[in-house]
């Protein structure tokens, strides 16, 4: 009689967005857990591994990102496994199967037990997959805890509303109890959220783990419940306005992927489209587009978090023309898109600056300094002013003295704000937020700004002052919360109703 064969997992990782799918599988049958849109990666890997896709799960409802589970499990005529408790427009579909706390079922020689984990949204489920049969041969199972359970952490609890977000992190500490209780301890976990994921109440650690590992370091296992709700809540700073957007479309059933090359546009119509206020996006580094860049072009460095702060700043709609050194650079930031649903751009430039300029123009530039050359220029107290662009809990840990706080997801709604007379030196916690800021801020018209590429934690010994105060209590959209400790949190409207990232 041959030994068992271990359950086997495949990653698909999606870095840009700091999440993790999942191909599981007994050598012939497969289940894909929390796939991104673009599935062609998917595809790529049923074939290598000669597979069948049998069962395409979700462990939530989305709000980071467009899912293509919809699209995978009608490519392949699988049965798509959803949690029961959300409103979704294809429930009635024949090949859709909704499931609840304790529903099990089988792909191929595995078995698949639902276990209920609320938490980071109501109705989150985590899929414990073992070999069939496999209790006592001392092959360890796994499970799939999506926002629930993540390395060192759990998922925010703060995406469905404000109102919910007490209890949502009791139920995450809850939800980590109920799979210690219920799995073995050398059960191996595998989350969605957590490489990066701003789904992440705080940052995770470490790539793998097992339950064992962490009740003895997890702060939702080792932490009693309102200590744990506190820290939670203490932690919440604001997150992507793209997120608005995700939910609604993942309870539509969202089509695949359309990853075909946009049409070239030459200088005069990047011109055309930038005079319209459409967005013409500079892919390149900032060290290489503050010397020279189309006038009115927006840098969104793609080496960085780019689809994050691409999708948080750009009005929801506006039509997206990518330029980058090569054809290639521009197909990797288009499939970073479309995974948060900006379906398509509408045209491509590539090559060199020159060749992106219409006829009778020249390049434009934006003054680039560091810290030092701040602290030696700058004056308090005069026209020239220093705007702070980083998130509210990086203000409150530690700021310079006398800066302007404008978060930089903030700054296109409250440009009026902004003096017009002396200089505007901008910066964040890298110098990655404060390029795409400068160069929004030449679009609509600023000229007097500068770009402090810099990490902010060099700011204290080139001498500026920092200082700790609390965020201003009146942003636009923005409401405060107190947790249990009295600690204010800064919490945004809710995203939508039932779903999360």
């Amino acid at each position: 009689m041959s030994e068992p064969k271990a359950v086997q997992v495949v990653i698909v990782d999606t870095p840009g967005l700091g999440d993790r799918g999942y191909i599981v599988h007994d050598g012939l049958h497969a289940m894909v857990i929390d796939p991104q849109r673009d599935t062609d990666r998917i595809d790529e890997l049923i074939i290598e591994h000669g597979l069948t896709v049998t069962h395409v799960a979700e462990t939530h409802i989305h709000n980071d990102y467009v899912t293509g589970g919809y699209h995978l499990a009608a490519a392949h005529q699988a049965r798509y496994v959803v949690p029961s408790g959300v409103d979704l427009a294809f429930l009635g579909e024949s090949n859709v199967d909704v499931v609840g706390d304790g529903s099990t079922f089988g792909v191929g020689e595995l078995e698949v037990a639902v276990v209920h984990t609320p938490g980071h949204t109501p109705h989150h489920i985590s899929f414990a997959v073992s070999r069939d049969g496999s209790s006592g041969d001392g092959l360890p199972g796994m499970v799939f805890t999506g926002g629930s359970l993540l390395y060192g952490t759990v998922g925010r609890p703060d995406l469905v509303s404000p109102e919910a977000t007490k209890q949502q992190a009791a139920d995450q500490w809850h939800s980590a109890h109920k799979l210690v209780d219920q799995l073995d301890g050398q059960t191996r976990i595998y989350p969605t959220h957590g490489f990066g994921s701003f789904c992440s109440s705080i940052q995770t650690t470490g790539t793998e783990s097992s339950l064992e590992q962490e009740h003895q370091t997890n702060p939702a296992l080792t932490q009693t419940e309102s200590d744990f709700v506190d820290m939670v809540l203490a932690g919440l700073d604001v997150f992507p306005a793209y997120y608005a957007h995700m939910g609604p479309a993942n309870a539509a059933g969202p089509t695949g992927a359309d990853l075909s090359a946009p049409e070239l546009a030459d200088g005069g119509e990047l011109r055309r489209r930038i005079e319209a206020g459409e967005w013409v996006v500079d892919l390149r580094s900032r060290a290489v587009f503050m010397p020279a860049h189309v006038p009115g072009s927006i840098n969104v460095d793609l080496s960085g978090s780019f689809v994050n702060y691409l999708g948080w700043m750009i009005p929801w709609g506006t039509p997206l023309t990518l330029i980058g050194d090569t054809r290639e650079q521009v197909a990797t930031a288009q499939r970073e898109i479309v995974r948060i649903g900006i379906d398509r751009p509408v045209r491509q430039a590539v090559g060199d600056v020159t060749s992106w300029m219409s006829e009778g123009h020249t390049p434009a530039s934006i003054r680039r300094i560091d810290f030092a050359t701040l602290a030696a220029e700058w004056q308090p107290g005069s026209s020239d002013i220093v705007l702070d662009t980083r998130q509210i809990l990086e203000w409150e840990s530690g700021h310079i003295k006398d800066a302007t706080f404008m978060p930089f997801y903030d700054v296109a709604a409250r440009m009026n704000e902004i003096p017009r007379q002396g200089t505007v030196y901008v910066h964040c916690g890298s110098g990655y937020r404060a390029s795409v800021v400068v160069s929004l801020m030449r679009n609509l018209g600023w000229e007097n700004v500068v770009h402090v590429d810099d990490a902010f934690g060099k700011a204290a010994a080139a001498g500026l002052e920092i200082v700790h105060e609390e965020a201003p209590e009146r942003e636009p959209g923005w409401t405060w919360t107190a947790s249990r400790a009295g600690v204010r949190t800064f919490t945004p409207g809710a995203v939508s109703e039932g779903v999360s990232a």
